[in-house]
């Protein structure tokens, strides 16, 4: 468990125990926790089974009927799971995937004095997140961005040892929306980190750069700026062409 915590970039967690009562080593935050979830949530069976009100099931013979203890479960529309949680320490703890309007988020409540504390504020949660947020296709952006930036790059890059004009292109997206406060597009901005100066040293399909979105001042995502085209070594002959230009200037 701790091995897969670390796979996971899990910096605030440390199990000791698979059941998860109480021990001063054994922690986590609600953070963590719904990265975790959504690791999870990829695994289709975990999904089915955090999904699953009631089942009935064959216990030496005899059936048996088992009710799902997550109170969102059938009763709070777009939830699919995923678990509850009780300690002395740890309070009453909640933690929801819900998907509406094609946008799946997971909420975690924990600490609560009571199970009707954690279900009251889960929903409350909920309901503003599906209140204030949306998905945002930013894929218009980062091209409108990177054209004027590619426009003016490729005409003030100083060149090298050679002659050719660089072509610069961006990586691919890897996610074209993001969930952003409704009507805040505005607060998108964008930065780019690319060479002054290129040279025939430089190799075709080559990252020169980077442009950075942000959304006010946190970071949405990254791409690469990648040179398209090889830059030729300049030749004999246009070193001869500069010194004998120069030398018909002096005299």
């Amino acid at each position: 468990m701790n091995q897969k915590a670390q796979q996971l970039n899990l910096k605030h967690t440390h199990f000791v125990t698979p059941h998860g009562l109480d021990d001063e080593n054994h922690y986590t935050t609600a953070y963590e926790l719904a990265i975790l979830t959504d690791y999870a949530l990829k695994n289709e069976k975990f999904k089915e089974i955090v999904s699953t009100k009631t089942t009935t099931i064959s216990i030496n013979g005899y059936s048996r009927t088992i009710s799902n203890t997550n109170e969102l479960l059938g009763n709070l529309a777009g939830v699919y799971g995923v678990k509850t949680g009780f300690t002395f320490n740890a309070g009453r703890c909640l933690v929801s995937s819900c998907r509406q309007n094609d946008m799946d988020i997971i909420v975690v409540v924990l600490g609560a004095d009571t199970k009707n504390q954690r279900t009251r504020d889960s929903i409350n949660v909920i309901h503003y997140i599906f209140d204030n947020f949306e998905y945002v296709d930013i894929s218009n952006y980062v091209q409108e961005n990177f054209a004027r930036y590619k426009e003016y790059y490729e005409k003030n890059v100083y060149l090298y040892k050679t002659t050719t004009a660089p072509k610069i292109e961006l990586s691919k997206l890897e996610f074209n929306a993001f969930p952003l406060k409704s009507n805040s597009a505005n607060l998108l901005s964008t930065k780019f980190y690319c060479l002054n100066s290129v040279s025939s040293e430089i190799q075709n399909h080559d990252k020169i750069g980077s442009m950075t979105l942000y959304y006010e001042d946190k970071i949405l995502c990254s791409m690469d700026i990648i040179l398209t085209n090889q830059l030729e070594h300049n030749s004999w002959f246009y070193y001869f062409g500069k010194i004998f230009k120069e030398f018909k200037q002096n005299f």
